[in-house]
């Protein structure tokens, strides 16, 4: 049989999966790796992922992986909208669908593919719902979500070796991008901090945080790097980086695909329980997370890095975790977070950064 014959004979029995991730930011990247690994670990697969448009970087560069932008806003928009979303897939030769968000929208997607074979996944909310009540507790760590994630590709014949993954490669930090941050030196380390998460409840207490980037600062041939989203943090770590030696604001001044070139270059990571923490675990950074509200048994830990989750007194706040997402705060726990010391920070930073 000649090349271009094993060539085409390899591509006619390539399965082609549809996987459905539409957010949040920290979800994708999980989503990211797992279909790294689903590829990696079975060549027969091609993969195309439907999500938002801004998230595209985070597959770039991954063999037999392509990215399908989903509009909610205006093209995809209500059911008429996911029709003509369907219409557009459909093209594409769809073999099956592993539906790793489970929502109203990629239920409905599947229902217009009702002759595609799919999978979706097992949210485990009566195991969360154990978790995180404050009586009866069943305290135990859950099915992680890049567990949850690889179930589905289980379901439709594609097991995942987790603990077998070739985590993103980091990509060569531009002329801009060194002279954004001033690194002129590549022995300097690079420390990333991303203060802020969606919720309060797993926010650390901006006090508390400005003294930790003052300590760091001060480590030398350090640079902090200060990465958020959104005016009002910007605003913010501008502020905390003007007052502070060896210390750049990120935040506005650069796109995600550069945000994560950035990110895949640090020595360390600090990052509260939210998506910059699942950024720096996709490219194997060491990365430290606070918890509050919310617990790593939850199974949203960034991968790999279950020994740098930082956790408050659990003797003193034995309700901990009230929340799997941090959306709740219980009367009486809203200075959880005060029990992670600036000091016990700083230590596990420079501990990473020393060895």
């Amino acid at each position: 049989m000649s090349i271009l014959a094993k060539i085409l004979n390899m591509e006619t029995q390539r399965k082609h999966l549809l996987v459905i991730r539409l957010s949040a930011m920290g979800d994708v990247a999980m989503t990211a790796l797992v279909v790294k690994a689903a590829c990696q670990q079975h060549p027969n697969l091609k993969i195309t992922v439907l999500s938002r448009a801004f998230l595209k970087p985070l597959f770039e560069g991954m063999p037999n992986i392509s990215f399908y932008a989903i509009d909610t806003k205006e093209k995809h928009k209500g059911l008429i909208g996911l029709y003509k979303l369907y219409r557009e897939l459909k093209h594409l030769k769809i073999d099956a669908i592993a539906d790793v968000h489970n929502v109203m929208r990629s239920k409905i997607l599947r229902l217009f593919f009702w002759t595609k074979t799919n999978a979706s996944i097992d949210k485990g909310r009566a195991e969360k719902k154990a978790l995180t009540r404050a009586t009866h507790k069943i305290f135990k760590q859950l099915k992680t979500t890049h567990e949850r994630y690889a179930d589905v590709f289980k379901k439709l014949g594609h097991s995942i070796v987790l603990d077998n993954i070739a985590l993103q490669k980091k990509t060569e930090v531009s002329h801009e991008l060194k002279t954004l941050i001033a690194a002129q030196d590549s022995q300097t380390k690079l420390i990333g901090i991303a203060p802020f998460a969606q919720h309060a409840a797993k926010t650390y207490p901006l006090d508390m945080m400005e003294k930790v980037i003052e300590k760091c600062s001060q480590i030398e041939n350090c640079k902090l790097l200060l990465f958020g989203g959104g005016k009002k943090e910007e605003e913010l770590l501008k502020k905390i980086a003007a007052s502070n030696d060896n210390t750049i604001c990120i935040a506005g001044k650069v796109k995600l695909r550069e945000e994560l070139v950035l990110i895949a270059n640090l020595d360390c990571m600090l990052s509260m329980d939210s998506g910059n923490a699942h950024f720096g675990a996709l490219y194997g950074i060491p990365t430290i997370t606070l918890w509050g509200a919310t617990h790593p048994y939850a199974g949203f830990a960034p991968f790999g890095q279950a020994e740098n989750c930082l956790l408050p007194d659990l003797e003193k706040y034995p309700k901990l975790p009230t929340s799997i997402y941090g959306n709740k705060i219980v009367d009486g726990y809203e200075e959880v977070m005060r029990t992670i010391s600036p000091d016990r920070v700083y230590t596990k930073i420079n501990e990473i950064i020393s060895r």
